[in-house]
């Protein structure tokens, strides 16, 4: 491999020729050979966003040459593009405030830039990666308005349509499954019946509330960092920089981004990441009750419950022929316990702000936009190829009902608990049915059965 040499103020350090990033990113790549884990190109591609808009601010302020701006915010609409993903190359597991990675976005920026207008890939000049490319900005408020920006427009982008597909899909069902009464279950024992449409009303229910949920976090996470510079405090930013860049953000993207409220907590905490965190962890456990469910309901084909039946994707064992399992369900329930484990995390980042800074941000990223997009992909899984093509088997339903113990409870607003007691306990030691021991004993006239067993008011 071919080197050139970059240097910084601790010296010089040899880069692979072809690279575009620079000695600091170098360092970094030689101090943190940890996980090999990368930031997601959602962050990569929202951070060369803030240096894109902020290089257009800055010369619109005349604080960057007008010949400089151009290339800067070139290079980085390139970067937003896809074109440069392999340059950067920093570990997760880093300085905690992302200094290292912020450092290769502005090296890599620069270099380009300095490409576009000398044809010469590198170097500090004419284009600078701290001068020019970082100017009005640090790690320490770009990092988290980064995280902010990344989140949000992944939870748009994402994550909320396809919540709103699975819901439409439950809400299908909803009415497909409308008149099919089944067996209720708790404590996993039979329980009185209700409609397969009522059941599945629940499901819907809980997608329709993580919605909200979610959406609830979308005004914390708009708040940006961006202008607090080091402390929060605004050292060396142009007093109309922050508000000016956070305008063409919201413009780029078309989402709410607004200026921090207090520029001392959105970089000394990560309260919003953990809120979010919350919120999308609620959503994996929702999604794992609905998993859970319909996977027992289709447990068989026949000796389970197999009260649906779910579409049949793949041969199940490498052993059994004709075996066919519930595979999206059980993936779904994997990406939740990933993302409930993310969430833990997140959380430990989050208890890392001491001071002005919370030094855990990188992991706080990486974790958070792991969660929003694997959350969006199994869930847009479930509902399209499990939720859309759920049948119901009305057989299995009804002989299920007719079987159970629990429809006496119907009778006892006619013959009080403990008759109905009686009634229940004689058919358990006799295998009878509820119906067939009312009928034999003349307990209630035959045409009143139906109606107190199966639709009790």
């Amino acid at each position: 491999m071919k080197y050139r040499n970059e240097n910084d103020s601790m010296g010089t350090v040899r880069v692979p020729e072809d690279a575009y990033y620079g000695s600091q990113t170098q360092r970094a790549v030689e101090n943190f050979p940890i996980s090999g884990l990368g930031f997601a190109p959602e962050f990569i591609h929202a951070l060369a966003l803030v240096k894109k808009c902020a290089a257009r601010v800055n010369d619109t302020l005349g604080l960057l040459d007008a010949k400089l701006a151009p290339a800067i915010a070139h290079a980085a609409q390139e970067i937003m593009d896809g074109r440069f993903d392999d340059q950067f190359v920093v570990d997760i597991f880093q300085t905690g405030s992302g200094t290292s990675t912020n450092m290769n976005m502005n090296e890599v920026l620069a270099s380009r830039a300095n490409e576009i207008l000398t044809g010469q890939r590198g170097g500090r000049s004419p284009v600078h990666p701290n001068d020019h490319v970082n100017l009005g900005q640090s790690s320490n408020d770009v990092i988290p308005s980064v995280i902010h920006i990344a989140a949000l427009i992944l939870i748009n982008s994402r994550l909320i349509p396809a919540l709103e597909s699975i819901k439409q899909a439950l809400g299908a069902k909803v009415i497909e499954f409308e008149d099919i009464q089944k067996l209720g279950r708790t404590h996993l024992q039979d329980a009185v019946p209700l409609t397969l449409g009522q059941e599945f009303s629940g499901y819907a229910r809980q997608i329709e509330l993580g919605i909200e949920r979610i959406r609830a976090v979308a005004p914390r996470l708009a708040e940006l960092a961006l202008g607090g510079t080091a402390v929060g405090s605004g050292l060396n930013a142009h007093p109309d920089f922050a508000k000016s860049v956070i305008a063409l953000i919201a413009e780029q993207t078309g989402l709410p981004f607004c200026e921090a409220v207090n520029h001392f907590e959105a970089q000394a905490a990560q309260d919003a990441a953990v809120e979010t965190s919350g919120a999308l962890k609620t959503l994996a456990v929702s999604l794992v009750k609905i998993a859970n469910d319909v996977r027992w309901l289709a447990s068989g084909p026949r000796s389970g419950i197999g009260e649906i039946i779910i579409p049949s994707l793949q041969p199940g064992s490498s052993i059994m022929p004709g075996k066919v399992n519930p595979v999206i369900p059980e993936a779904v329930i994997q990406v939740a316990a990933q993302v409930i484990g993310n969430d833990t995390t997140i959380t430990m980042g989050g208890q890392a702000g001491n001071f002005e800074l919370n030094v855990m941000l990188p992991v706080i990223a990486y974790n958070l936009l792991q969660s929003i997009s694997i959350l969006a992909a199994a869930t847009e899984a479930f509902s399209t190829k499990c939720i859309s093509g759920i049948s119901a088997n009305r057989e299995a339903c009804a002989d299920y009902i007719e079987k159970s113990l629990a429809l006496v409870t119907g009778l006892v607003p006619r013959i009080g608990y403990d008759k109905a007691a009686a009634i229940a306990k004689k058919a358990y030691d006799s295998g009878k049915t509820i119906r067939q021991v009312v009928l034999e004993d003349s307990v209630l006239p035959e045409g009143e059965i139906d109606d107190l067993l199966i639709n009790p008011s």
